[in-house]
């Protein structure tokens, strides 16, 4: 048994009934992992990679981390909010140092640090061109994980094609399109299954993850395995 513990922003957190059909990424993951493989889903809304750290939420993680298990670590979309100095780093600097604090506890500990760009969101030119939207951020991270010799997991740049291919009004059915809202970052059932078919896949491909630990990558997931929990909170 090994736990894949993710570390992350809203795009992949858990979701709750009051909250619903908004999904994160990583409530669909265990869709496409053998049932040796268990999520521990430590990402939370609104959290860059400094208020995570700053927060103890790392520091959670590597209480219970164990040797084999692995640490998926996704940010960005909070780092890059310059007007919030409890979230904002620089890519080039205090995002890189930060990102190499969640490598090197990982490692420490026994554990398999890995890196995933962030997930595109929506947003698309007049022309229908998918727009990238996440600044330097995705290059820093690539930069970072090669210099530290950890998998990368590009999702910024296969969410974008995915985008791309389905366009701008399809992609209407994987974000958060509802009769009230209109929210181009976060997912739907749909999205977070095909994102989430996304991760699996790249951690076939950078060979984290052996064919016998993944299962269903080629099948249609029914949206209703989505399930919202009522909050421990509420």
């Amino acid at each position: 048994m090994r736990t894949v513990y993710l570390a992350g922003d809203s795009t992949a957190a858990q979701k709750y009934a009051d909250a619903a059909p908004e999904t994160g990424w990583g409530m669909a993951l265990p869709f496409f992992l053998h049932k040796g493989l268990t999520v521990a889903n430590h990402a939370v809304n609104g959290r860059s990679t400094k208020s995570f750290l700053d927060e103890g939420r790392l520091d959670a993680i590597l209480t219970a981390i164990r040797p084999g298990d692995l640490l998926l670590v996704q940010f960005g979309h909070n780092d890059s909010k310059t007007a919030d100095p409890t979230r904002h780093t620089e890519p080039w600097t205090t995002y890189q140092d930060n990102l190499r604090v969640f490598v090197e506890g990982a490692r420490a500990r026994g554990a398999l640090p890995v890196l995933a760009t962030s997930v595109e969101r929506r947003k698309f030119a007049a022309d229908g061109t998918a727009l990238r939207t996440h600044g330097a951020y995705p290059a820093a991270m690539r930069e970072t994980a090669l210099e530290s010799d950890v998998p990368l997991l590009d999702i910024e740049a296969l969410s974008l094609a995915l985008w791309q291919e389905l366009g701008p009004e399809a992609t209407k059915t994987y974000f958060n399109w509802t009769p009230t809202e209109q929210d181009n970052t976060h997912f739907n059932p749909p999205g977070a299954i095909e994102v989430a078919r996304l991760v699996t896949t790249e951690l076939l491909r950078t060979h984290v993850l052996a064919p016998r630990e993944t299962c269903r990558l080629d099948d249609e997931i029914p949206t209703d395995r989505i399930t919202w929990p009522v909050s421990e909170e509420s």
